[in-house]
């Protein structure tokens, strides 16, 4: 019984773009709940401003007990927790300790990418190893790792990478 009111970490999907609304319809609800934000400076035409862009884009994290699911599912904007191996995935403390306390040092910044979103044809850069700071172009995409065609000096290399030392190339207009 005791191990039912014992709280633990779980994420919940959102609609696309309600991370800050569902965080703050669970705190209404008196559920503990986070969306991690870092500041970002956001352009339009006419101006610049510092907002405050959630770290994980769809997700917001709840600290409950098993009795507080259904309240959470019920919630306006919240599709479903994320699962592993069709339960909830349970986060471990330590994970949530570690990205608050990165996001309270000065200048923090996150880059947070999915796992599965390197297809083909995306333009890439490599953040490690010796070919650090390459662009590429995907050809192959994996579970595990990701094969890049680099072009460089009039060659065609295509590398093996993990995921992890890979980042999507953003274009600046």
């Amino acid at each position: 019984m005791e191990e039912q009111l014992k709280k633990k970490w779980f994420a919940v999907y959102t609609k696309p773009r309600w991370e800050k609304k569902v965080n703050s319809k669970l705190m209404e609800k008196k559920v503990e709940s986070w969306c991690p934000v870092q500041k970002k400076e956001s352009k339009w035409s006419d101006r610049r401003k510092i907002i405050d862009d959630p770290l994980f884009k769809s997700y917001v994290f709840v600290h409950i007990s098993e009795d507080e699911k259904i309240p959470v599912l019920t919630t306006n904007g919240v599709v479903r927790f994320v699962s592993h191996l069709k339960k909830p995935a349970v986060i471990r403390d330590e994970e949530i300790e570690l990205i608050r306390s990165y996001l309270m040092e000065k200048d923090a910044q996150i880059s947070v990418e999915n796992l599965h979103s390197f297809s083909e044809n995306n333009k890439v850069i490599i953040r490690k190893g010796v070919f650090m700071d390459m662009e590429g172009t995907v050809t192959k995409s994996g579970p595990k790792k990701v094969y890049v065609r680099l072009e460089s000096l009039e060659q065609l290399m295509i590398v093996e990478f993990p995921l992890e030392h890979l980042a999507h190339k953003t274009f600046v207009l």
